[in-house]
């Protein structure tokens, strides 16, 4: 890693033109293998220096906390002001401009500040902010997000009927499944929608889509999805929920599923499976269609022999096989 960071030149070409020779004394070559690892090593001590809760994805930053009374948000500035200290002493500059702060659940008059260039320079406050692809609002309704979800698979829709043709199931089955899709489904644990009008405006995209096959567009939808072989978004998102918690409670991904579920030892019996969840009650519907909590009952009620499989692939072989989880 010295010799990788040590005695680096760089010049610049402009229309064929060339400057002299500079050395290059701080930063890493954009693109290299060892790039995204050196930063990671850089910023690993951020958390160290503030008190609130943070979530840190590359050079993308969250710190959050609960705010109940004046001296909480003086805490959480506090926090702000270490985050300056910390990219004062690493030369690693925040800036302002592109950090919001988004207020949930409260209505609390707070204000929060960031130095730049020795000046006081006060947080825009949003209702609604891209995270990570994926648009999430100060009343954590998903309606948005189904909205940009559909605008871009609508986007790709439109371009592949007017590039293609008499499509046969094949070709677009490959085309939906990869360029389509995909827009529908980016995340989807996170913001799996509830409300009827969220969940109809992402599968009239699949309707339009199923109408380009050929010899299918005169078809009911449901003839068109059994044809094709595909169910609806719906149930895809009920399996994958299914599938996800699976994966969390046997260790198949290296997270700690406590964080989202809690085993029920006191209901296993002769006919559950030992990897039953706690449903607990919710007062508000937003936090019942968590994913945490809308996929409890559909998981406890699963048979022994499909969430004792052995791996996710026989998983989701005996869980297709299934009629007991369908809706």
């Amino acid at each position: 890693m010295r010799d990788f960071l040590h005695n680096r030149m760089m010049r610049v070409i402009v229309n064929g033109e060339c400057s002299t020779w500079s050395q290059v004394w701080s930063g890493i070559p954009q693109g290299s293998v060892l790039g995204p690892l050196l930063f990671l090593i850089f910023v690993n001590d951020l958390p160290d220096w503030i008190t609130s809760n943070i979530g840190m994805f590359a050079d993308d930053t969250k710190i959050w906390t609960k705010i109940v009374d004046a001296e909480d948000s003086g805490k959480l500035q506090k926090d702000l002001d270490n985050l300056g200290k910390w990219s004062q002493k690493w030369l690693l500059q925040f800036n302002p401009e592109k950090c919001v702060v988004m207020h949930i659940g409260h209505s609390i008059d707070t204000h929060y500040y960031m130095q730049q260039e020795g000046k006081k320079v006060e947080l825009q406050s949003v209702t609604e902010e891209r995270d990570l692809g994926v648009v999430v609002s100060n009343d954590l309704k998903v309606s948005r997000q189904c909205i940009c979800a559909a605008s871009k698979a609508n986007k790709v829709l439109g371009s592949v009927k007017r590039q293609f043709f008499n499509l046969d199931k094949t070709s677009f089955l490959i085309l939906y499944k990869s360029f389509i899709r995909p827009h529908l489904e980016y995340a989807i644990q996170a913001w799996s929608p509830y409300l009827k009008k969220d969940i109809e405006h992402l599968e009239k995209i699949q309707r339009r889509a199923t109408k380009l096959v050929q010899g299918l567009g005169s078809l009911p939808y449901e003839k068109r999805l059994e044809a094709l072989k595909l169910t609806s978004l719906e149930k895809r998102r009920l399996r994958g929920d299914l599938i996800e918690v699976f994966k969390l409670v046997t260790g198949k991904e290296n997270i700690d599923y406590t964080c989202l579920f809690q085993l029920d030892d006191t209901c296993y019996d002769t006919r559950g499976h030992k990897f039953k969840l706690k449903k607990y009650r919710s007062r508000l519907d937003i936090r019942k269609n968590f994913f945490s909590n809308r996929v409890v009952s559909h998981w406890n009620s699963l048979p022994s022999h499909i969430v004792e499989a052995d791996s996710v692939l026989t998983f989701k072989k005996r869980l297709d096989a299934s009629n007991e989880w369908g809706i």
